[in-house]
């Protein structure tokens, strides 16, 4: 059999033992972003996010690592920040899409479904719509909100594959960070001490000392089903009480 390096150039080319290098290649991608945190609480859903911010002029609100969809969901995003926003751009396109034509919220295993399909739209298409991406996205999302069915947390990655889960970590730190979530979460985890937890977890996997303006944190509680984004100065307040 030839060498992993003559099947690791074509997207659509699977190698003898059965593997697609370049989704490979996409995941490690998504190991090198910044670490991204999911949690589903009794009374919603926690996302946050470590910002790198990699120079003291940078102005750290610019770089944003969490995203708005629709009213009801938002998502954390790990990997290259520019096929983040093409994903986020198309699902929210498709959550509108849903709310003007059956005058309801779309539900977030429909969102996520949504996405995963466009994340398998790469290689040299069939021509009977526009040019697909011509390789693989080299970001996962954590697509977290609430929505009829309560609370939920998805995850998707660049083979196209979708998971629900209670709590997940993905970046840089993942491995550290997903053990962390498996020894302390619980089921009746509130919403105030699930954004306690994803702090805390991020506070021990950052590289660098956590701070208010390193990292971002947005809640969507079930009482009202809104994306709320945490301002530097409530973030603080929950660092100063860890």
């Amino acid at each position: 059999f030839a060498t992993k390096n003559e099947y690791d150039r074509g997207v659509n080319t699977f190698s003898p033992e059965g593997r697609l290098f370049q989704v490979e290649y996409a995941l490690e991608a998504i190991k090198l972003g910044s670490t991204s945190i999911g949690i589903t609480c009794q009374d919603g859903v926690v996302l946050a996010v470590e910002r790198r911010v990699t120079s003291k002029l940078i102005e750290p609100s610019s770089i944003e690592k969490i995203f708005e969809i629709d009213s009801h969901v938002g998502c954390a995003m790990s990997g290259i920040l520019a096929d983040a926003r093409t994903l986020v751009d198309h699902a929210r396109a498709e959550a509108q899409n849903h709310r003007f034509t059956y005058l309801e919220e779309m539900l977030l295993q429909s969102i996520a479904q949504s996405v995963c399909d466009l994340s398998l739209n790469f290689g040299e298409g069939d021509g009977s719509q526009k040019k697909p991406m011509s390789r693989p996205y080299g970001v996962s999302l954590l697509i977290g909100g609430v929505d009829k069915n309560g609370p939920a947390l998805f995850t998707t990655d660049p083979s196209g594959t979708m998971f629900k889960y209670k709590a997940k970590a993905i970046g840089s730190a993942a491995e550290g960070a997903q053990t962390m979530l498996q020894e302390e979460f619980k089921a009746d985890l509130s919403l105030e001490d699930g954004v306690k937890m994803a702090l805390r977890i991020l506070k021990q996997v950052m590289e660098e000392a956590i701070t208010s303006q390193n990292v971002e944190v947005a809640v969507v509680s079930s009482q009202d089903k809104v994306f709320r984004r945490l301002t530097p100065s409530g973030v603080e307040e929950y660092l100063t009480s860890l």
